[in-house]
């Protein structure tokens, strides 16, 4: 028999291997908001949004001063962060750029907007939220139709500047 996960199964945490451990912490949480719940040491920190344990942790115990992998190696694509709603992300958008952080790109899936960017250790981060299920653009079978097209990034930064005033 083969196994199925439950599908209330959910990627918990990501915990990261960092170069320099402040820098990092002034990225995930200067910049993208997560809050530092514990430091261990001078080696680790843990980070959460909305006082859950962590959802990110970062570490130095084998990288410290290290480089990011070389282009052609395998490794982590990117980290994936679910933001609430549109105006949400818009916000964390905002952040990123006021911050003077590069996008590498962003897209529309049909079932989620994405803005792609790099955390100062050059590890791919992915901001994104989730249109509701019943929007998914679907083919004549039923089956998930995701495409890859423009996203107006101004667009999404306007909304959340709306949602703001």
């Amino acid at each position: 028999m083969t196994y199925t996960a439950p599908p209330e199964a959910r990627i918990g945490h990501i915990h990261l291997k960092v170069a320099d451990l402040d820098r990092a912490i002034a990225f995930y949480s200067g910049v993208l908001g997560f809050d530092v719940v514990q430091r261990y040491g001078s080696g680790a920190a843990f980070l959460s949004a909305g006082g859950y344990h962590h959802h990110l942790g970062l570490n130095t115990w084998e990288s410290k001063g290290g480089t990011p992998p070389p282009p052609g190696s395998t490794g982590l694509y990117h980290t994936a962060f679910l933001y609430p709603d549109r105006s949400s992300l818009g916000a964390a958008v905002q952040a990123v750029l006021d911050a003077g952080i590069p996008l590498d790109g962003a897209a529309d899936h049909g079932v989620s907007e994405a803005v792609y960017l790099r955390d100062p250790d050059g590890n791919g981060v992915e901001l994104y939220r989730d249109r509701p299920e019943p929007d998914w653009p679907r083919d004549e079978d039923g089956g998930l139709a995701m495409v890859n097209a423009p996203l107006d990034v101004a667009a999404l930064i306007a909304e959340a500047d709306a949602a703001a005033s």
